[in-house]
């Protein structure tokens, strides 16, 4: 499959120019639409702006917003000016805000006014109190010594911040050529994006993606659904993470297709504006899939328009991507990567077996190497033979911002990625993945795959969602413990949990610890954090009045 040699603003020019009247970008709740004219217009308006507050290129931008319209105007903008668009979870905290700020050594913020339990304003002045006193565009921080501008997504107006009119007015004041002559020197390998991972382990780095990585991975994660120009996807997960940036928006953006977006995932916004678009695909974690199956007005919305679509971001229970067929007719599709493959690494086919699409997460992405290997020894593991899942090719990121030591653990000498996941390549040429090499439960010497367990538990009708983690056990060392989320109504006690599994599954498998629960720990992009569920386990047992190791 080719591989393309075009920036971001030079695929967002063509169908410009190409298919200049066809919807790009709709917010069906509120009735927003632009063509591809009319947002490339928006584009360059913004690129001029930054310009103007002294953006040049190279320079880091950040992006802390939900999934506004500005949130893909900057990234245009920024790709067009040839600086990089750092993208910040909307989850963050002061304590990770202001790493990220550093570290990334950020030059631009541009902000919303936060969501239901952050104010953005509140923490941006706490973090730059300077502003509060200079002039807008004068910005001297000692603690941030990079960092000149603070720019507001919105109309209000405050203290050191510019908003977003005089952004606009100030951009109209630029000559339009200042910004011809500066898009003929980005190159499609120029970093174009740094993306924070979640530093589960140690603090968050940041990986260093080009517009080559990003717009060649959406194209062919859009050809592995058969996606045309006449596609409409809806677009419900976050912006910042790859899966909505890459996955999504890159897969727009390189097949012509209308994105219709939801600023922040709401299961009701999206049945109806999939309801009201006809949107073709959807895409979503297990969970979001799981609310809006659940969600008690489901039956009111027509979803035959649907076709396909991708479930991904974690490991996705086979009885989930049943009830996704069956009730809103989409032939799903898995994609397995990480960021630092921009992020897909393998998918499944739309026209794939459906065990294919239910049980594996498909075949290498074209132009892509992936291969199993034994953690310890570094041999390419045999077809069936469990290891770490690998890959090279185009999609591996450029390094991590300013650690090469992190960058040499993951690449190695031979350019291949190492994901730190498990899995498997079965005789058809599919891979499954079976876990985290960290979430792996090792008990009394038995190693133990979470995602078996949790296969097995969701056969139980009472269960909507179950996690399984490793609970620290002084005679064994761990313990199999499983989170469970029970369907509305439904009732389960441990007993009867641990009944079902005695006889069908290895004794060793059966959960020791049963934990009944309303939610679980989530990233901001959704995926389910278990390091946390093995915290809140330590914490659970002591109510019961058992002392962990």
């Amino acid at each position: 499959m080719q591989l393309f040699d075009r920036t971001l603003g030079e695929w967002l020019e063509h169908w410009a120019e190409t298919t200049p009247d066809r919807e790009y970008i709709v917010y069906s709740d509120r009735d927003l639409r632009f063509t591809w004219k009319q947002f490339n217009r928006r584009v360059d308006e913004a690129a001029l702006g930054l310009l103007a507050i002294g953006v040049k290129k190279g320079d880091h931008v950040g992006i802390w917003a939900q999934n506004v319209p500005e949130w893909l105007t900057y990234m245009y903008a920024c790709a067009k000016l040839g600086a990089v668009y750092v993208t910040v979870n909307t989850n963050h905290k002061q304590s990770e805000l202001e790493y990220q700020v550093k570290h990334s050594d950020m030059h631009t913020l541009l902000i919303t006014e936060g969501t239901w339990d952050s104010n953005y304003v509140d923490m941006v002045y706490e973090m730059l109190p300077e502003l509060k006193e200079c002039m807008r565009g004068q910005l001297r921080s000692e603690r941030f010594p990079v960092m000149r501008n603070v720019v507001f997504i919105g109309q209000e107006k405050f203290r050191g911040m510019y908003n977003t009119a005089e952004l606009q007015l100030l951009g109209a004041n630029m000559d339009p050529r200042a910004l011809e002559e500066i898009k003929r020197t980005v190159r499609p390998h120029d970093v174009m994006m740094m993306q924070y991972t979640s530093g589960t382990t140690g603090f968050p780095k940041g990986v260093m993606l080009s517009h080559f990585n990003l717009a060649n991975n959406g194209y062919m994660t859009g050809e592995h659904m058969q996606f045309t120009a006449e596609d409409k996807l809806c677009v419900c997960v976050p912006l910042f993470h790859c899966f909505g940036v890459t996955l999504a928006t890159m897969n727009c953006l390189t097949h012509g297709c209308t994105q219709v977006m939801v600023e922040r995932f709401d299961a009701l916004v999206v049945l109806a504006s999939v309801h009201k678009e006809r949107c073709t695909a959807l895409y979503g974690v297990p969970t979001m899939f799981i609310e809006e199956l659940n969600h008690p007005m489901f039956p009111m919305f027509d979803m035959s328009s649907l076709r396909t679509g991708i479930m991904a971001g974690s490991l996705c229970p086979e009885e989930l991507m049943r009830r996704v067929s069956d009730k809103m007719f989409m032939r799903i599709t898995s994609v397995y990567g990480l960021t630092e493959s921009s992020p897909g690494m393998t998918q499944t086919r739309i026209d794939d077996p459906f065990e294919w699409r239910c049980q594996t997460v498909g075949r290498p992405y074209e132009n892509t190497e992936v291969i199993v290997i034994d953690p310890k020894t570094g041999k390419v593991c045999a077809d069936g033979e469990q290891g770490e899942i690998c890959c090279r090719g185009y999609l591996v990121m450029k390094g991590y911002y300013k650690n090469p030591e992190a960058t040499a653990e993951v690449i190695d000498a031979d350019g291949f990625l190492h994901s730190g996941d498990l899995g498997y390549r079965d005789s058809d040429g599919n891979y499954r993945i079976t876990g985290r090499i960290k979430d792996m439960i090792i008990r009394g010497g038995e190693n133990i795959y979470p995602r078996e367990v949790e296969e097995y538990l969701y056969r139980m009708e009472e269960i909507k969602d179950v996690q399984v983690v490793g609970v620290a056990s002084e005679k064994y060392g761990e313990e199999v413990g499983a989170f469970i989320i029970l369907k509305e109504g439904a009732e389960l006690d441990e007993v009867a949990v641990q009944e079902f599994c005695r006889g069908q599954i290895a004794r060793y498998k059966i959960p020791r610890y049963i934990f009944f629960v309303d939610s679980f720990p989530l990233t901001g992009s959704g995926k389910i954090q278990k390091f946390k569920l093995r915290e809140q386990s330590l914490e659970l047992l002591r109510k019961r009045g058992i002392t962990p190791p």
